[in-house]
């Protein structure tokens, strides 16, 4: 059995500001493999090269990512919004897709341009965000979701709705508890009634939107209100499960590069393989994610010096803030020369690939990341071609101490002046 970390818990359950900084020092006193017992649920960690190796191994249908992610989430959100799926988000993501998301990126670009007008001052992570509830309300949301009222009604509802908050900020998930999830059910109730009225406005329209028309023709054999409530449902955690982090990863980019002025202005000269390499790594920088795999049969994890048999019921785990940055020397530091095209360019200082990551590994790597890079980049770039961006912070934004899951939100506002290259 592996020590506990006496006094820890998980934020959701025990007070933690800083739940990864609590993590990393149980990591410091008893060794790479630990549990921490939290409410009425158990934690088994681990981050040995062995151990990490193993976790990623673990069969889905007996140690499920599925099953944890939900069980995270279903904190925020409605339980509604998980029963009777029919189109989930990874069959969105197909090679086939790829035109339509570059089209929409582009589109979502164009509007928030002219929005944002010719100079200003704006807040990074408030720019991503809403570019973000653009690029995918345009890809899936139907006619009318990505301009003018109904865009700025759903991009309301969705803030309000956001799961992420289940890990952004987990110490408020008591208050959402308290509160019934009543302003998570208005949210969504908004969500419903604008995405079934682009149901109704689609008839004629499916080549133009046809994600959408993909969602809708699995709900063709329902009644119209039963289909307007089961599109706007599988649309809704579409977006949630997709552009949660997307916005995030993006302001990252965004700050990075303009602390790095060589490397933003061969971005800006059109290297795209830089620009991946630097989204690649911000995001990897910036992750706060706790990979989890809730136990549905036992099932054995090798962390190199012994094996654990683990029970149904437990939740095997480890945090990628800890891995990321400190698996080999230099981990700790900006550098996207670590990459060659969407893996590092040198595994052999790991003790195991799967210690540093962006993305995921093997079969849980994340289905929208051929999008989620061309997005970014392709954002990216266009900022830095169209404006001048002076950035208004000195040093790198830090982490939300209390975020534990996802790419990090900033603790404090990035307020950055823009004004518009002459001639553009």
């Amino acid at each position: 059995m592996p020590p506990v970390a006496t006094g820890a818990g998980m934020p959701w359950d025990t007070p933690a500001p800083d739940p990864v900084a609590t993590l990393a020092e149980a990591r410091r006193s008893l060794g790479d493999t630990f549990v921490v017992e939290s409410g009425d649920d158990c934690y088994l960690f681990t981050f040995s090269a062995a151990g990490v190796k193993s976790f990623y191994a673990l069969p889905e249908d007996r140690a499920s990512k599925g099953v944890a992610d939900w069980r995270m989430l279903r904190r925020k959100l409605p339980d509604e919004m998980f029963a009777g799926r029919r189109v989930l988000p990874h069959q969105l993501f197909g090679r086939e897709d790829v035109a339509t998301y570059l089209h929409n990126v582009q589109t979502a670009l164009d509007d928030t341009f002219l929005e944002l007008g010719p100079e200003g001052v704006v807040e990074v992570f408030e720019l991503t965000r809403r570019l973000g509830h653009r690029v995918g309300l345009a890809s899936w949301g139907g006619p009318g979701s990505a301009t003018g009222p109904r865009f700025d009604r759903l991009a309301k509802a969705f803030d309000a709705l956001d799961g992420s908050e289940s890990f952004v900020h987990p110490d408020a998930m008591a208050h959402v508890a308290a509160t019934a999830k009543v302003a998570e059910y208005e949210a969504l109730a908004v969500i419903t009634g604008e995405l079934g009225d682009a149901l109704g406005d689609l008839p004629g329209r499916e080549s133009k939107h046809p994600l959408f028309a993909r969602v809708a023709a699995a709900w063709a054999d329902e009644p119209l209100e039963a289909a307007r409530v089961g599109v706007a449902r599988d649309v809704a955690l579409i977006h949630i499960a997709s552009m949660s982090n997307l916005f995030a990863a993006m302001g990252w980019s965004l700050v990075d590069l303009l602390a790095h002025s060589d490397e933003a202005q061969r971005v800006r000269s059109g290297d795209q393989s830089l620009a991946e390499a630097c989204a690649l790594e911000s995001i990897r920088l910036a992750q706060r994610s706790i990979m989890a795999r809730f136990v549905i049969a036992p099932v054995t994890l090798d962390v190199g010096s012994t094996r654990h048999d683990v029970a149904t019921g437990v939740t095997v785990a480890t945090l990628l803030p800890l891995t990321n940055t400190s698996a080999a020397p230099g981990l700790e530091v900006w550098d996207p020369s670590i990459w060659n095209r969407r893996r590092l360019a040198d595994t052999s200082v790991l003790g195991a690939m799967e210690l540093v990551t962006a993305f995921g590994h093997g079969r849980h790597t994340c289905p929208a990341q051929p999008f989620s890079l061309s997005a970014m980049t392709t954002a990216v770039r266009r900022l830095l071609v169209e404006y001048e961006l002076y950035p208004r912070w000195v040093d790198r934004p830090v982490p939300v101490r209390a975020q534990i899951g996802g790419v990090a939100r900033s603790a404090a506002p990035c307020p950055l002046r823009f004004a518009r290259r002459p001639g553009l």
